[in-house]
């Protein structure tokens, strides 16, 4: 029987306790692939083996994609973000996506209404496809608000089927393979033919917003690097880390940086960590106040949190004739109108919640010695960049099919 350490994430959901089980045995096996190159002292798998811990969000990041930024400029970013399934299945890959819902104003024109906002993991809507079918339709349906169907979910009826093929269904039709060998040898292809997330954000399916990825950045940071100089150790800097490791990319993007900083940060003070008993990512702060409608602050209505703030549907509602673009965003004392989701997720930071136990004087042989330079990374030099010129050409001919790999990912829409 497995250890059960984690609740749902967010605590969204009451799940039976085989389905916590379940839960707990995929966190588990996606730590064990990492705990060999990875594995330290100072992280553990179960918060509850640190001693006078505390529960902390400071590590956190803007949602917002940071490679279109740095690799063209933030008016490419916008564009080719808000650029519909094909601009979140490239370059949604902060922890957070997005979809922009649309409505035909009363000129008959097509208008954006609202942004659907979600940091849920994949891997935990895939456990509950695998085990219990009855209440990922009943979950899913409220999520989205909407009656959900077997063929929404699976394709077909997923009752008589067996778990690897409720799991090869509901990935190939909602999840989309994750970059897992197994399920790419099966076919399952890289992102969802059906159209429940793909109209929707109904939890992320880009390939590196899983939880192997998160497992790992943290796990990453989790070591007390320093440099020597003379008697004394001192803190690197995240150029030094990343470049030991021949990851210099992942120094460039928002989420990798802020998570591996934040728990270096931690452990440097000699502080054990591990992630809160309600694993997953969340939506930490959100600058509502920097929106207005008709030079007035937003209605609280139009900013909906859900599943224990891993959710957002930020917009006005169908019944009022007003839409996104009807929104302006204070840019530098000027009141722009806002375009579609990336000007929202700029406003947004997300993370995990990270369980931190107390500072101690670190020994002398716990320092791992570094001697890479701090100096800084070229980021609009990034492989990535040739891929985001070539969607950007893309998207100024039309839209024509890309494959793209930003984190070594084939991505095919």
């Amino acid at each position: 029987m497995t250890k059960i350490i984690f609740k749902s994430p967010g605590e969204a959901d009451n799940l039976p306790t085989l389905l916590l089980e379940k839960w707990n045995e995929e966190i588990q096996r996606q730590y064990s692939l990492l705990e060999t190159d990875l594995g330290s002292k100072f992280f553990h798998l179960d918060p509850a083996e640190i001693q006078n811990s505390i529960v902390v969000n400071s590590v956190k990041w803007f949602g917002d994609p940071a490679e279109p930024a740095f690799c063209q400029s933030a008016d490419v970013a916008q564009k080719l973000s808000d650029w519909g399934i094909k601009g979140r299945h490239n370059l949604h890959n902060e922890y957070c996506e997005y979809t922009i819902e649309y409505r035909t104003d009363s000129q008959g024109k097509l208008r954006p209404k609202r942004v659907q906002i979600t940091t849920e993991l994949r891997e935990y809507w895939v456990t509950i496809a695998k085990h219990d079918p009855d209440l990922l339709k009943q979950l899913a349906t409220s999520v989205l608000n909407y009656q959900v169907t077997w063929d929404d979910l699976y394709g077909n009826d997923p009752i008589p089927m067996t778990i690897q093929q409720r799991e090869i269904s509901f990935s190939t039709q909602v999840a989309g393979n994750g970059n897992e060998d197994r399920l790419i040898q099966l076919g399952v292809p890289s992102q969802p033919v059906g159209k429940i997330n793909r109209e929707n954000a109904f939890f992320m399916t880009h390939p590196i917003n899983g939880l192997d990825d998160l497992l790992y950045i943290v796990m990453f940071g989790a070591k007390p690097y320093a440099r020597k100089n003379g008697a004394t150790f001192e803190k690197v800097q995240k150029e030094s880390i990343f470049k030991t490791f021949n990851v210099q990319q992942l120094a460039c993007r928002h989420a990798d940086p802020a998570a591996a900083m934040g728990a270096y940060g931690a452990v440097f003070e000699g502080r054990h960590i591990a992630f809160n008993e309600a694993l997953g990512m969340y939506i930490q702060s959100f600058s509502k106040n920097n929106f207005a409608y008709n030079g007035n602050a937003i209605p609280d209505a139009w900013v909906q949190f859900s599943r224990g703030h891993q959710r957002l549907v930020f917009g006005p509602s169908d019944a009022e004739e007003v839409y996104l673009d009807d929104i302006t965003l204070d840019k530098g004392g000027v009141d722009v109108s806002i375009k579609g989701g990336f000007e929202v997720l700029q406003q947004i930071e997300v993370g995990p919640l990270i369980q931190l136990g107390e500072a101690t004087e670190l020994d002398e042989g716990e320092y791992v010695i570094l001697t890479e330079s701090d100096a800084p990374i070229v980021c609009g030099q990034a492989s990535i960049c040739k891929l985001i010129k070539k969607l950007l050409t893309e998207y100024e001919n039309g839209g024509l099919v890309l494959k793209s790999s930003p984190r070594n990912v084939d991505i095919i829409i």
